[in-house]
C-alpha cells in the first residue's frame, strides 16, 4: 500500500518539499500529522507522492491516492488498519537470547512465522499467540521460543540481507528444521549451504540404508514361510560374516582357498615342479592339479549356495562381482569339456591353445579377495570417484607420449645407428621415459635427442604427481567416510534399543503391558519403533524398516 522499497534514496525532487508542507491523514480514524520534508525523504513513497501532488492537483487526482479526500479539511482518509501505519514492533526470547524485532522488516516474507506473529499481535487471544510461540508473556508482552540462539541468528539474516548463510558447527539436518518451523523454504539458502546440505543428506541416506539392513537381519517375520527362513538363513551364512560364528568361518575358508588357488596356479609355472605327459609337453603336476580341483569345487559349492539364497536371483547373476566369481570357476570346467571332448572335434593344437588361453583366466580369482576385504573395497569406490583425475592423468601422459615420441624420431634421423626407427616405435620410449622407468633397450645417441628425452622424463614427473594428490585425498576421504558410516550406524542402533529398553521399562513401572513381554532389548519391532533424537530419513516411517511385528505401545488399563 505505502510502497516502502527495501533500499530506499534520501534524494529529495526539490519541488514543494522545499517548503515546510504538511499534510493531514486519517488512517482508520486516526489521525495525523504529516510533513513534507520528513515524508521526502522517501520520495518513492505513496506519501511523498502525496505530499508533493497536494496543492497543485485535482480532488480526482487526490482520490486516486487516498480514499476519499475533504477539500474543506483539506484531509486525505485512508480506510487502512491503523496499528500497521505505526512502527509495529515485537519481543521475543530465543533461548534466553531476547531480541527487538520490527514489523515492517519481518513482513518482508509474509508467509514466515514471524511475520504471522507480528501481525497477529495487537488483536490476537493469550490462546493464539500461544499456538506460534512456545509461551507468552502478557506483563512484559514477550514472546519465548525453545529453538537454537544461533541457528535464529542466521534465520534472521533472511529479512535484511534476502539469503541465508549457516555458520560453522551448526548441524546442517538440525538446522533444516529450524527453517521449517520459522516458515523458511530451503530455496533461500545460499550455495554454499545447499551443497553442504546435500551431502550431509546423502550420508544419513548411507546410515538409514546400513541401521535398516542390520534391523533387517535382527528381526524375524512370522508370517515367512519356511523355506524363506531357509533361504535368509543361507543368505547370512553366505553373505553376512558379522552375522554369526558359523558364517565368519565360512568366510575364513573362502578366503584361505582363494589365496591357496592363487597360490597354486603360480607355483604350477615353475618348471622344476611341471612333469611331461604323453606327448612330452610340460603340464602341471598332478598333486597340484588336485588341489586346484578342490578349490574349484568349493568355488562351485559356494556360487550355487549363493545364487539360491538370493531373493533376486537375475540380479544376482549380473552383479560385477558375481560375474567374477563365475569367471573364476568357469574356465576350469570349460577346459575339462574341451581336454575330454574337444579332441574328436578339433585339432590337438588348436585344443591346447584354447586351454592355455583359458588358463589365463584363472587369474580372475584373485579379485574375489574384494568380497572379503573391506580396503579393496575401499581403495574400489576411490578409484571411481576419482575417474576425472585418472582421465586427466591419462590425457597428460597421451599428449606428453605422442609429443616427444615425435620429436625423438625426428631428431634421431640424422644418426646412422638409430635406435628410432618410426614414430609408433618412439611411442614405447616415450612411456618407459614419462614414467621414468627407463629400460635402457631404446635411447637417443644424438645432443638434441637428448635433450628431448631430459624435457621428456621432467614433464612425465609432473603429469603424473599433478593429479596424484586429489587421487590420494579421495582414497582417504572414502576411507573415512566408511569408518564414520559403520561407526553411526552401530551408535543408532544403540540409541535405538536404549529408546526401546525406556519405553518397556516406562510401560512396566506404570502396570501396562507390551506386546511381547518377554523379548529382548535387540528385538526388532521394539527397536524399529523407537526413534533416536537423530533424524535419518528412511527411517522416519518404522514401516520402512520392519513390518513384521506392529510396534510395541503402551495401553491404557
Amino acid at each position: 500500500m505505502w510502497e516502502f522499497p527495501l533500499t530506499c534514496s534520501s534524494d529529495s525532487n526539490g519541488s514543494e518539499a522545499s517548503e515546510e508542507t504538511e499534510i493531514s491523514v486519517n488512517i482508520g480514524g486516526v489521525k495525523h500529522i504529516l510533513y513534507g520534508d520528513v515524508l521526502n525523504r522517501y520520495p518513492e513513497t505513496r506519501l511523498a507522492e502525496l505530499v508533493n501532488r497536494a496543492t497543485d492537483s485535482t480532488h480526482e487526482d487526490l482520490c486516486a491516492l487516498c480514499d476519499d479526500y475533504d477539500d474543506l479539511k483539506r484531509e486525505f482518509y485512508f480506510d487502512r488498519d491503523p496499528e500497521a501505519s505505526e512502527e509495529t514492533e515485537i519481543s521475543v526470547n530465543i533461548g534466553g537470547v531476547k531480541h527487538i524485532l520490527y514489523g515492517d522488516v519481518l513482513n518482508r516474507y509474509p508467509e514466515t512465522r514471524l511475520a504471522e506473529l507480528v501481525n497477529r499481535a495487537t488483536d490476537s487471544t493469550h490462546e493464539d499467540l500461544c499456538a506460534l510461540c512456545d509461551d507468552y508473556d502478557d506483563l512484559k508482552r514477550e514472546f519465548y521460543f525453545d529453538r537454537d540462539p544461533e541457528a535464529f541468528k542466521c534465520i534472521l539474516e533472511l529479512y535484511y540481507y534476502g539469503e541465508i548463510h549457516m555458520k560453522r558447527g551448526i548441524c546442517p539436518m538440525r538446522f533444516m528444521k529450524e527453517m521449517d518451523y520459522w516458515g523458511i523454504d530451503a530455496e533461500y539458502l545460499d550455495e554454499c549451504c545447499i551443497s553442504s546440505l546435500n551431502e550431509v543428506q546423502t550420508e544419513l541416506a548411507e546410515i538409514a540404508e546400513k541401521v535398516k539392513t542390520i534391523l533387517d537381519d535382527l528381526e524375524d517375520d512370522v508370517r515367512v514361510t519356511r523355506g524363506q527362513k531357509c533361504q535368509a538363513f543361507l543368505w547370512k551364512l553366505m553373505e553376512k560374516p558379522e552375522s554369526s560364528l558359523a558364517s565368519r568361518v565360512i568366510a575364513v575358508v573362502s578366503f584361505a582357498f582363494i589365496l591357496l588357488s592363487s597360490v597354486v596356479m603360480c607355483v604350477g609355472t615353475i618348471p622344476e615342479l611341471q612333469v611331461q605327459d604323453a606327448q612330452g609337453n610340460l603340464v602341471e603336476h598332478p598333486a597340484l592339479e588336485s588341489i586346484e580341483t578342490a578349490c574349484i569345487i568349493w568355488f562351485t559349492l559356494e556360487y550355487i549356495l549363493r545364487f539360491l539364497s538370493s531373493s533376486n536371483q537375475l540380479r544376482f547373476v549380473f552383479s560385477f562381482m558375481n560375474i567374477i566369481d563365475f569367471l573364476a570357476i568357469m574356465p576350469f570346467y570349460v577346459v575339462l569339456i574341451l581336454t575330454h571332448l574337444g579332441t574328436a572335434i578339433m585339432e590337438l593344437a588348436n585344443v591346447q591353445q584354447a586351454v592355455q588361453a583359458l588358463r589365463i583366466m584363472r587369474i580372475a580369482r584373485i579379485f574375489k579377495l574384494a568380497r572379503h576385504s573391506a580396503g579393496l573395497q575401499t581403495l574400489t569406490f576411490a578409484l571411481k570417484s576419482s575417474l576425472k583425475e585418472l582421465g586427466l592423468l591419462l590425457m597428460y601422459m597421451s599428449v606428453g607420449i605422442f609429443l616427444f615420441s615425435a620429436l625423438g624420431y625426428t631428431l634421431e634421423q640424422s644418426h646412422p645407428e638409430t635406435m628410432f626407427t618410426s614414430i609408433p616405435q618412439s611411442f614405447w620410449w616415450a612411456v618407459i621415459t614419462m614414467t621414468t622407468v627407463g629400460y635402457g633397450d631404446i635411447y637417443p645417441k644424438t645432443t638434441l635427442g637428448r635433450c628431448n628425452a631430459a624435457v621428456s622424463f621432467l614433464c612425465g614427473v609432473i603429469a603424473i604427481a599433478l593429479p596424484i594428490h586429489p587421487i590420494i585425498n579421495n582414497f582417504v576421504i572414502v576411507y573415512s567416510k566408511q569408518r564414520v558410516l559403520e561407526t553411526a550406524a552401530k551408535h543408532e542402533i544403540e540409541l535405538m534399543a536404549l529408546r526401546a529398553k525406556e519405553e518397556a521399562q516406562g510401560c512396566m513401572e506404570a502396570g501396562r503391558t507390551a506386546s511381547a513381554g518377554s523379548s529382548s532389548v535387540w528385538d526388532s519391532a521394539a527397536v524399529s519403533a523407537s526413534q533416536s533424537d537423530t533424524y535419518i530419513p528412511l527411517l522416519g516411517d518404522p514401516t520402512n524398516v520392519s513390518k513384521s511385528q506392529p510396534a510395541h505401545k503402551c495401553q491404557n488399563n
